[in-house]
């Protein structure tokens, strides 16, 4: 490691963290993104471990089209499912950015749900994303967008950490992490319990309740299901970071991306930059009901295993907006009557000239 790696905060993971009235930080964090260049040290197990599993999912939707049964295809979606909701709600909402509390039975639920998608423990997972939101686009991030769209999707798992990111990760406070009994019983059987989770039952399963084959068992709802989840988290780390308004905070990579959304149903991710301790995916309550993580949230306060929800005011929003916003606040009002063709051709060419001059 370089004897002087000293990372400077260039982002938020707490409400805690904020140093202005509306909830940010005050100092442009434009100027501090950076990618120096570096000579990278390849994983090679990652990189045929990735290979494989792309390979072996084209080959599922082969076998999900000709020969599985439909129980095994929609056998394959509920386990996705859950385990975008451990991620999700779980190691991300939850643990990460303690955007709300979870009684004992969630807890142990989400950490199940988690340990299936197979994307590290808990503790792991959260120590490099709060990494990730504290210093954004930065060296010290371990995706860090600014190294271009491959590395921020898939590329930073091909290669070591970089000594900027192990820095990072180590100036981070995580004692709660380490006093949850939860996360702390995970991390210690997670190479033994991860296996059976995410590779052994979803293949089994199939197999012996509704006499699938072996193959079709092993490549659709597992390796299939397991690139899948993969993906739609790289997908916000990568695109998410590249395309889309900023309407929250133009010095932030992160963006508003429907498409994203649509695919990921996780794609409002210049909001969550701007207010990553918000329970919810956007202001917006619509699309909030639309998004299956905020949907299991909200229905887990209802019955009182969620609760302590947090969320940022209206009037704390528009101050934001207002300050650091790139002016496309309303850009998800496409539909509405007031918003005109004239105002669409209005938001297209701010985006347009953005572009230009990025």
């Amino acid at each position: 490691m370089p004897p002087h790696v000293d990372p400077t905060p260039s982002g938020v993971v707490f409400e805690t963290d904020t140093q202005t009235a509306d909830l940010g930080l005050d100092k442009d964090v434009s100027v501090l993104k950076n990618a120096t260049p570096r000579k990278y040290e390849y994983v090679w197990f990652n990189i045929f471990w990735f290979l494989f599993l792309h390979i072996g999912s084209l080959y599922a939707i082969y076998l999900g089209l000709t020969s599985a049964k439909w129980q095994t295809n929609v056998f394959a979606f509920v386990v996705h499912l859950m385990c975008a909701t451990g991620i999700g709600a779980g190691s991300h909402r939850l643990w990460t950015h303690r955007s709300f509390k979870a009684r004992t039975p969630l807890r142990i639920l989400l950490m199940i749900w988690q340990t299936m998608g197979f994307q590290d423990s808990i503790f792991e997972w959260a120590r490099d994303h709060r990494t990730h939101h504290k210093y954004a686009d930065t060296d010290a991030d371990p995706h860090n967008a600014e190294r271009g769209l491959f590395y921020s999707h898939m590329g930073w798992l091909c290669v070591k950490k970089l000594p900027e990111v192990v820095e990072g990760g180590r100036r981070l406070d995580l004692s709660d992490l380490y006093a949850d009994p939860v996360v702390m019983f995970q991390r210690k059987h997670y190479l033994k319990i991860m296996p059976i989770l995410c590779f052994v039952l979803p293949t089994v399963i199939p197999v012996y309740f509704w006499n699938e084959t072996w193959l079709n068992a092993f490549f659709i709802p597992t390796i299939l299901r397991y690139t899948c989840g993969i993906n739609v988290v790289w997908s916000v780390n990568s695109f998410a970071h590249k395309f889309g308004y900023r309407p929250y905070d133009k010095s932030l990579n992160p963006r508003e991306n429907l498409a994203v959304w649509m695919i990921c149903v996780e794609g409002f991710h210049n909001y969550h930059h701007t207010f990553p301790w918000d329970y919810r995916a956007t202001e917006h309550p619509i699309l909030n009901m639309l998004t299956p993580t905020i949907m299991f949230i909200e229905a887990m306060a209802k019955i009182g295993q969620a609760y302590d929800l947090k969320a940022v005011t209206p009037e704390i929003i528009k101050q934001r907006a207002q300050r650091t916003g790139d002016g496309t606040h309303h850009l998800w009002g496409w539909d509405d009557p007031e918003f005109t063709e004239k105002l669409k051709s209005r938001y297209s060419v701010v985006y347009n000239a953005e572009k230009k001059t990025a």
